[in-house]
């Protein structure tokens, strides 16, 4: 059975954006029966460019990719989801979402990153955060993808991302 993670943050261009596409590249090549989302509480409309290109010099394609709202995935037809993570910088007292789910609850969790998109330095220091954000990123969805889904409660496996995000 897929393993629905829904990623949020607030404007979904950015981050949210970089951890569908790396959650996405990396089970493809790893077989993995996983499939991202990502979704945000104010969709600003457009993917980063940014974004878009930290992605695609990472080999994702980014085909179909665009700044939606979570409303669609409380609807009747949206994938069960099994896990949700933030990925808002709370640290910078962003507001983050809360997601409240629609097929049962899922699993939620915040993974925080500084928003690339406010590097300083022009479009050299943005194309530089976007690809540290991006790397670090992968790293993590790299990590989520080693766990074993279906052997885990969902006690157990809210302690492995929180373990997860610690590392």
């Amino acid at each position: 059975m897929t393993t629905h993670v829904l990623i949020l943050c607030t404007h979904n261009s950015a981050r949210s954006v970089l951890s569908e596409g790396m959650l996405n590249h990396w089970a493809q090549k790893l077989d993995k029966d996983v499939k991202a989302h990502s979704a945000g509480s104010a969709p600003s409309g457009r993917i980063n460019p940014f974004a878009v290109e930290a992605l695609q010099n990472a080999g994702v394609d980014t085909s179909g990719y665009y700044s939606k709202s979570w409303d669609q995935f409380s609807q009747d037809g949206a994938p069960p989801l099994s896990i949700v993570i933030t990925v808002c910088d709370s640290a910078a007292a962003e507001q983050c979402p809360v997601f409240f789910g629609g097929n049962g609850q899922p699993v939620k969790v915040h993974w925080g990153y500084p928003d690339p998109s406010n590097a300083e330095g022009g479009d050299e220091g943005k194309r530089r955060a976007f690809e540290l954000t991006r790397q670090a990123i992968g790293y993590r969805m790299l990590q989520l993808l080693q766990l074993p889904f279906e052997d885990l409660s969902k006690a157990e496996l809210q302690q492995a991302l929180v373990e997860i995000y610690k590392s």
